[in-house]
């Protein structure tokens, strides 16, 4: 079998893209395009062709086989991209006739994945993903990994000692999943801590490269990685977000979606997005300005319900409006409710809409009490005043206040805690005080 070196960094890649019947959409290929460029690779052609039906051996026919052949001696091309599923054996067979490497959409993927993974639990995703991705494509003349210099799809936290013994790689794979499943029981524990605080927790979804980060970036007074390339953010984020005085939610970014993403991708990355499908709210992300934004929402409402999320209620938030030059605006359903917003992550414009929004949809989450202060407890309704909480208030003839509040049970243990108050003073009451007028 043919044998040679892998590349080193920075190689030159030749694409080819092949429009079949079931996807033959120009959007494709630009997105596919963009994926390469931000894999950071010397883009220098792209071979595109048209068949009914791939050929089981090497994807494509004899003579575009030639063709893409004779453009890789030419340009002394380092790796072959195809924007498609290629199985183990096509991959293989390309390998033998092209002699050079051969890399499919899912390697491409994986390989950006790589790239931008920082955090502990993404690195760990990701190898698990690369290795699954691997296990399937072990042949002899490409067992020598010592001899691997990282090239494109070849990057990521084992790119020096990837065990390619298919002993030896369950071996790693069930490892990296043991370990996985510790960070997943932490996240577990987290979550359960934010319920019983009775903090909302909201996600933020959207196709790569729609504005996620920056709207999370502008929201939350974060500074997260921002870019105008693909899966510029891999590593899911957690802020604290104050919507008004008196709600505050968890909000959640994470990582883009994209068309056709590996399974083996979805199912490393599973545990990140259980914190998409336990949430109370999605808040799914569109670019406003792309022509292609109804396309894009359901391909990340397909991701969705892959990770069992797609019951979870959404909030379309609409951004980029000052690419459109719209002004900012919701959209409301037939029952009366907002299921959109027109803003702009860039500008801010619309931000007012997004918080009323988001405090219209959780306002079940405050709840009416009543307490009575004494004349000495005035720091007390100090404190109530600045949180706005205060409905009503009455003075009794001892000088003590008989006030009715609207605060989430959250904050009303925090306000006991502060104050030293028992918690028993404050009693459910309907929205009116008896008696009121």
């Amino acid at each position: 079998m043919f044998d040679f070196e892998r590349p080193h960094d920075g190689e030159i890649a030749l694409l080819v893209h092949i429009y079949l019947p079931e996807k033959s959409d120009q959007d494709d290929l630009n997105e596919f395009i963009e994926l390469v460029s931000s894999a950071q690779v010397e883009q220098v052609d792209v071979i595109v062709g048209s068949r009914r039906m791939p050929v089981a051996k090497t994807f494509v026919g004899k003579g575009k086989l030639e063709e893409i052949n004779t453009a890789v001696k030419q340009k002394q091309v380092d790796v072959v991209i195809f924007n498609h599923a290629l199985s183990p054996s096509q991959e293989r067979n390309l390998e033998k006739t092209l002699e050079c490497r051969v890399l499919d959409r899912t390697g491409l993927i994986l390989d950006i994945f790589a790239q931008r993974a920082h955090s502990f639990e993404g690195k760990l995703q990701v190898e698990l993903a690369q290795l699954r991705h691997l296990s399937t494509r072990l042949v002899r003349g490409w067992t020598h990994l010592e001899r691997q210099k990282g090239g494109i799809g070849l990057r990521g936290p084992g790119e020096t000692q990837l065990e390619t013994d298919r002993q030896l790689l369950g071996k790693r794979i069930k490892n990296l999943n043991n370990r996985l499943a510790k960070v997943t029981s932490q996240r577990k524990q987290n979550r359960a801590a934010r319920t019983k605080a009775e903090i909302p927790s909201l996600s933020l979804v959207g196709y790569t490269n729609a504005g996620k980060s920056t709207l999370f970036n502008a929201l939350t007074g974060s500074d997260i990685y921002v870019a105008d390339q693909l899966f510029a953010t891999l590593d899911p984020t957690l802020r604290k977000l104050e919507i008004n005085q008196q709600l505050s939610i968890i909000l959640a970014d994470t990582v883009g979606f994209i068309r056709h993403l590996p399974h083996d991708l979805v199912a490393a990355f599973r545990a990140t997005l259980i914190e998409t499908r336990e949430a109370e709210l999605i808040l799914h992300v569109v670019d406003a300005a792309d022509e292609n934004r109804q396309q894009k929402i359901k391909a990340v409402n397909d991701v969705l319900d892959e990770v069992g999320a797609g019951d979870v209620p959404q909030l379309l938030i609409y951004n980029k409006i000052d690419l459109l030059n719209q002004q900012a605006r919701v959209d409301i359903d037939e029952d009366g409710q907002i299921y959109r917003v027109w803003l702009s992550a860039k500008s801010s414009s619309g931000f007012e809409y997004f918080y009323q929004t988001i405090a219209d949809r959780f306002a079940d989450k405050l709840n009416f009490y009543t307490v009575i202060l004494n004349p000495q407890e005035g720091n007390i309704r100090a404190r109530l005043h600045q949180l706005g909480a205060i409905e009503q208030e009455q003075y009794a003839e001892d000088g003590s206040i008989n006030l009715q509040v609207k605060l989430s049970t959250a904050d009303i243990k925090k306000l006991c805690r502060k104050q030293n108050l028992d918690i028993e003073r404050f009693e459910n009451s309907p929205d009116t005080l008896a008696g009121a007028a």
